[in-house]
């Protein structure tokens, strides 16, 4: 039993050891590793959004179709030989 202990003793001090000393490193790797997934994730999509703000915002700026409906819709502007008319809902409904 003693020569038994005293092989495996040795042994099992260093794999014990070297698991404190770097298992929270692995830990710490594995949880950047997720961490950076994650960034580069929300980084594609929000270059995604980006390209169709890009793209609206040169749409607002050529096409005078669109500005004249931007305008209409969102802020309510409407041209001088027109009528604005503004519906209000029933509050029975």
């Amino acid at each position: 039993m003693n020569r038994l202990f005293k092989r495996f003793f040795w042994p099992i001090i260093l794999v014990s050891a070297v698991s404190v000393i770097f298992l929270p490193g692995f830990a710490k790797i594995h949880q950047l590793n997720t961490k950076n997934s994650d960034l580069v994730r929300k980084n594609k999509r929000l270059q995604a959004e980006n390209e169709l703000l890009r793209s609206e915002l040169s749409r607002v700026e050529k096409d005078r179709v669109y500005q004249e409906k931007i305008l209409r819709e969102k802020l309510g502007v409407v041209r001088k030989d027109e009528v604005p008319v503004k519906i209000i809902p029933d509050a029975n409904n």
